[in-house]
């Protein structure tokens, strides 16, 4: 599906209210997925690096990396970073050999103001199985989880169950799993532990924070 870039905060939501009619919420998604994407941007003023980093889903190691150098094409607006990040990100993901079972967004799905995040987003438009993983809470209450690994709350917004909040490490602040687009939130969070052998956050996450942040680094093609 081709990217949009709009010109208004009206018309960015009302772009996200069409798209969001496509999410699939049931899913259910890969449970062992072979080929796992993170995907994240790093940001210099108006230059971004949007990277992808491929893990085995078995091993977690590496097995293919991809960065594309952009140019912010939209301001920064809470609620509307997926425009923000879409276009080089789709690039991105477009350029891998082989397209991945699963992409892990750091940030959002579901648990978003308008209910359709970056993670919603992005799976609507390459039609992958997409989760996000937040550090934090962007919306929503919860109760926190018991201290174990695996152990996990609601986390709720006006009522609806927008997402989990998951314990990764045993007595280490959790994380905030929701589902983007074709997975459902059992798998998602599935997903997130086999993700998570040693760590807080998802493999996927920290490979791809590294790479887009060397990108910028290394100074790839921004124009």
């Amino acid at each position: 599906m081709k990217v949009r870039t709009p010109r208004t905060v009206a018309e960015a939501e009302a772009i996200q209210d069409e798209l969001r009619a496509l999410v699939d919420l049931t899913g259910p998604g890969p449970r062992r997925p072979a080929r796992v994407a993170g995907v994240d941007v790093a940001y210099d003023g108006e230059r971004l690096a949007a990277a992808v980093a491929v893990l085995d889903g078995t091993t977690l190691d590496v097995v293919e990396r991809v960065v594309v150098g952009g140019r912010v094409a939209f301001d920064y607006v809470p609620g509307l970073l997926a425009f923000r990040e879409t276009p080089a990100l789709v690039e991105a993901l477009g350029r891998l050999s082989a397209p991945p079972d699963l992409v892990v967004c750091d940030g959002y799905g579901l648990a978003h103001p308008r209910r359709f995040g970056l993670a919603c987003h992005l799976g609507v438009l390459t039609g992958l199985p997409t989760i996000g993983v937040g550090k934090t809470a962007f919306v929503g209450s919860y109760t926190a989880p018991d201290a174990a690994r695996g152990s996990w709350s609601d986390l709720v917004l006006d009522g609806e169950v927008v997402g989990r909040v998951l314990r990764t490490r045993d007595g280490v602040k959790p994380v905030f799993v929701s589902v983007g687009h074709r997975v459902d939130l059992e798998t998602a969070c599935h997903n997130v532990l086999a993700l998570t052998p040693r760590h807080r956050l998802p493999e996927t996450t920290r490979i791809s924070d590294r790479l887009s942040r060397m990108g910028l680094i290394e100074n790839v093609a921004f124009e």
